[in-house]
């Protein structure tokens, strides 16, 4: 097990460039699996999932060649379909989230597959009903394997039709759009999730023969073709990742500039960071965030307390929820969080009132932080990373900290961010990485 020992107190600035986006990656890599043709994918974050689903799709018998950084060829004319129906597969399978993204691509081709409980954060449950209605409405037939505690899907055939989604689930929309691109017929999805991921994934399909209309929407029709081709894709700047650098030049910024961050996919992350009065400048397809010494939390028109919430794109992502809240701490004001989309998400914040952060936590689901205004310094202590995004939220806090601090399980954090203590430490931090 590795952790970060980090020094408090030191001062970042320059210019840093996001990483290509996780959930992106994840996503179009699984559609790979597609074509028999060679798919290149440009971007793609060298991160502990993305790498991890890399090596599954080679156990599988996927061609991947590694062309230069982060970009790579894949080339599926030769899965070991044997492979798929076995326990090291279904093993695999559960201890990687990403995984699920396979099913829809092996279904429309292969017309089965075996489903284990994928892994990921403990954010709470994270069902799979979403997918499993998708798939069933297509045509696939389920059966529930007691001895091996997986579900084995398949289909003679999928069929085109009209299905409405009981809710906008992002890895159910990606993974309904790629068994629904060779089925046949029409198949539109009502309360589609239309975050810019889902858009990157349609557009790409599409770049491989399929007929996807109503991208960017939450109505998707497909017109079901017999084959995809290969394609060259190139994955989005992460707009998790710009949003926790715009979190640290808040509480740790002496003058940061974010490149290419891809301004019309970020969607209303720079305006949640302003609520809290943080200045983000727009220069070109740059943010920059000027050192301030005070940033005060705005109010609602008429006078009432400020409350953050996540909501499905276009609203506030719940990935960043957790950052916000470490910003907050040492605003000017009084706020409201309000988590709705995950069950076990603010739990962390019990270790930020150990390093000094007013903070309430009415809930599960609800957290009231009042800013220390810089008046009090958050104290450096020992913790672990639940998640990728807490793990990067304890990570700032720490950075703002009087002292050392310790945070414990890091590989959390390794999921989801490229190397990220050289890319912080060549801002001005003092992070070390020990085992």
């Amino acid at each position: 097990m590795a952790a970060f020992i980090i020094e408090g107190g030191h001062p970042l600035s320059g210019t840093i460039t996001p990483q290509g986006a996780k959930n992106e990656a994840l996503e179009v890599i699984c559609a790979s699996l597609l074509t028999s043709d060679e798919v290149v994918i440009e971007n793609i974050p060298d991160i502990r999932d993305v790498n991890n689903l890399i090596l599954l799709l080679k156990d599988m018998g996927v061609k991947v060649t590694r062309l230069e950084k982060n970009k790579y060829s894949f080339l599926a004319d030769e899965l070991d379909l044997g492979y798929l129906q076995s326990d090291e597969f279904v093993k695999k399978c559960s201890s990687l989230r990403g995984s699920v993204l396979m099913f829809g691509p092996l279904l429309a081709r292969f017309h089965k597959a075996v489903i284990a409980k994928p892994g990921g954060d403990k954010i709470g449950r994270r069902r799979l009903d979403t997918h499993f209605l998708g798939f069933k409405y297509l045509g696939a037939k389920f059966r529930h394997v007691d001895d091996r505690n997986v579900f084995e899907i398949g289909a003679e055939r999928l069929k085109g039709c009209y299905m409405l989604l009981d809710e906008a689930s992002v890895t159910g929309t990606a993974n309904i759009v790629m068994a629904a691109v060779m089925a046949e017929g029409t198949t539109t999805i009502y309360n589609a999730a239309c975050e810019p991921y889902i858009q990157q994934l349609c557009k790409m399909l599409n770049s491989m023969g399929a007929r996807i209309s109503g991208i960017a929407s939450n109505l998707l029709v497909i017109e079901g073709v017999k084959s995809l081709h290969g394609t060259v894709h190139t994955i989005l700047p992460d707009m998790i990742e710009v949003g926790s650098f715009i979190g640290m030049a808040a509480m740790v910024g002496d003058g940061i500039r974010i490149k290419d961050v891809s301004l019309q996919n970020l969607g209303i992350i720079p305006d949640a960071f302003r609520r809290l009065g943080v200045r983000v400048d727009v220069e070109g397809d740059d943010l920059v965030i000027p050192h301030q010494r005070h940033y005060v939390i705005d109010s609602f028109i008429d006078g009432t307390i400020m409350t953050l919430s996540d909501a499905p794109w276009p609203g506030l992502t719940p990935d960043l929820l957790s950052v916000l809240i470490v910003v907050a701490t040492q605003a000017r004001g009084s706020v409201l969080f309000h988590q709705k989309m995950f069950e076990s998400r603010l739990f962390f914040v019990d270790k930020l009132i150990d390093m000094g952060a007013q903070i309430i936590l009415c809930d599960p689901h609800r957290a009231v932080v009042v800013g220390h205004d810089h008046q009090v310094t958050l104290r450096g202590g020992r913790m672990a990373s639940p998640d990728i995004r807490a793990g990067i939220a304890l990570l700032i806090a720490a950075m703002s900290a009087n002292g050392k601090s310790r945070i414990d399980n890091i590989e959390q954090i390794d999921r989801g961010y490229e190397n990220i203590e050289s890319r912080l430490n060549a801002l001005g931090a003092k992070i070390e990485r020990v085992n």
